[in-house]
Formats: structure tokens, C-alpha cells, sequence
């Protein structure tokens, strides 16, 4: 009788504070676009799972929102994701870069500590290096946090990825898949034109107005040529609906049609997009609010 081939499978956790590429990074690993990617902190508002599969392997990603202090009811559930994301993982891939600090009574740092699972200290963006600049920092970071092993990549640029996998499996214990080997994420396909709208109102608005922005997509409706979609952008004030749609609704029509483009890519299938623009009160503070838009706390 042939001897059965192991078949390692495990969650891995993606963690640090906002904006140092842990998007990027998940979807580097994966081959696939799941998570936001924009030049602006607090992008990812959910846990979003990226599963990838071989013969003798699954690895389920999760992409979580950078590690703040919270302010609103919006933090702290985005701050749930996180704590949920480190209860279940079987590796820690703790993400920073060339530019980031420590502060005092970090958060990321109070996080890392009560993991009781292998880390892996991942220096990104190491395409920016000059000199010693990529182990100076790391240096720096290794007087405060003990992790199992370092790495330095570059997610933009894919730099060193196979390195970090291979450690990846390293660290997975033997277990059999968890999802179906063909499976991409846990997420609807709904939540991912969601994504894309969102993700297009953070690259054509500034200061608060993106930060306001939640997306519902409503209706969702698939044949075999075309798919429409409704979707329903809320905001918190009537001044942020005004700038959102702009004159004679020029703003949000352009969203809309970079949305498009970007959502029939993303299906690979033609999309007719109708966007509506709503105002829901301070929906950030409100847990009712934040309930009905599909945060869980």
C-alpha cells in the first residue's frame, strides 16, 4: 500500500499598523486581487480570507485592517478582525517597512505579544532600500519583538515571495484542507464589487470624505453575458453627499466609470454599474449601523 502524502493546511494571519502593504502582500501570495490597495492608511475594513491550494497544501490567508487605536465604533470592530484573526492562526505574518516607527505602548506590539503562535517578521518594500537602511530598521525592531524568523520582501515588486512561502510551509502543521482546493476567498462576489467602488472613492477623494464612505451593493444579478449591479454609497452628512456626487454629478459619474472598467476586469465579464448616494447619520459611531453594513463585533 503506498504511503499517504502529507498535506499541510493552516490559517496565517497578516498583521501590523495601516499602510505598510499588507494588501498587497496577501495578494501577492495569493495570485489574485482580493484585498484594496491605495496610497491611504485604514483601506481594509474587514478580515478577508485569500486561500491558496496545492496537491499536498492549502494556506488561508487573512487580510486584516491595520492596528489602531480605535476612535469609533467602526475601529473597534475593525479591531475585532484583527484579535479573531491572531485566536486562529497557526502563523503570524507581522508586516512593516522601511518608514514605520515604534511608538510607546504600541498597539501592533501589545497584539504580537499575546500570540501564542510562530511569527515571521516580514520588512516590506525593501525595493526602496539604500544602503543599510532595510537592517538598520530591522535591528531596531528586533530589540522590541522576538519573532521566529525575518524576512525581507518587496510585495509591489514580488521580491523574495518564494522565500516566504517556503517559510510559510515550514510553519503549517499537517491537517487536511480546509476549503475546497479550488476556493479564492470566503467572501461573496457582492462584497468584492463593494470593494472595488470603495476602493475607487479612496482614489478620487481627499481628507475625510472616503473615511466616511461605506458601500452596500444591493442588487446583483448574473447571466451569462452581462452583470448588474446596484450599489448604494452611504455617507455621514449632507455636505459629503454633495462633494461625493460634485457638479452636476461630474465626481461620482467618474467613480462610476473607473469602478466599471475595474469590476469587468475583476469578473471578466461585461457589469452595468447603477450607483446611488445616501446619507446615514454618524453611521461610524453606530453599532446598529455598522451591523446593517455587515461588521460583526
Amino acid at each position: 500500500m503506498a504511503e499517504q502524502k502529507q498535506h499541510k493546511a493552516g490559517f496565517v494571519s497578516i498583521i501590523g499598523k495601516p499602510n505598510v502593504g499588507k494588501s498587497t502582500l496577501m495578494n501577492a501570495l495569493v495570485g489574485e486581487r482580493l484585498s484594496i490597495i491605495t496610497s491611504k492608511a485604514q483601506t481594509t475594513r474587514h478580515r478577508i480570507f485569500g486561500i491558496i491550494s496545492g496537491d499536498d497544501f492549502q494556506v488561508v490567508y487573512s487580510d486584516t485592517p491595520g492596528i489602531l487605536k480605535p476612535q469609533y465604533e467602526l475601529h473597534k470592530s475593525m479591531m475585532d478582525y484583527v484579535n479573531s484573526s491572531l485566536e486562529d492562526a497557526d502563523l503570524v505574518l507581522f508586516v512593516t517597512d522601511l518608514y514605520e516607527k515604534i511608538e510607546p505602548e504600541d498597539p501592533a506590539l501589545e497584539r504580537l505579544r499575546k500570540s501564542n503562535v510562530p511569527v515571521i517578521f516580514v520588512m516590506n518594500k525593501i525595493d526602496l532600500n539604500k544602503g543599510s537602511q532595510a537592517d538598520d530598521k530591522i535591528s531596531y525592531w528586533l530589540e522590541h519583538i522576538n519573532p521566529d524568523k525575518v524576512i525581507k520582501v518587496s510585495a509591489l515588486e514580488k521580491e523574495n515571495l518564494e522565500e516566504l512561502f517556503g517559510s510559510i510551509l515550514e510553519y503549517l502543521p499537517e491537517h487536511p484542507a480546509y476549503f475546497p482546493k479550488e476556493q479564492l476567498t470566503d467572501r461573496p462576489e457582492r462584497f468584492f464589487g463593494a470593494e472595488i467602488i470603495r476602493e475607487k472613492i479612496f482614489l478620487n477623494y481627499k481628507k475625510e470624505v472616503p473615511y466616511s464612505c461605506e458601500v452596500a451593493v444591493t442588487d446583483f444579478e448574473e447571466d451569462d453575458k452581462i452583470i448588474r449591479m446596484r450599489a448604494e454609497i452611504y455617507v455621514e452628512r449632507k455636505s459629503q453627499r454633495a462633494i461625493l456626487i460634485g457638479h452636476k454629478g461630474a465626481a461620482i459619474k467618474k467613480v462610476g466609470i473607473e469602478a466599471r472598467k475595474e469590476l469587468e476586469a475583476f469578473f471578466m465579464k461585461q457589469v452595468y454599474l447603477e450607483t446611488y448616494v445616501k446619507v446615514s447619520d454618524d453611521w461610524r459611531k453606530k453599532e446598529r449601523s455598522l451591523k446593517n453594513f455587515g461588521y460583526d463585533r
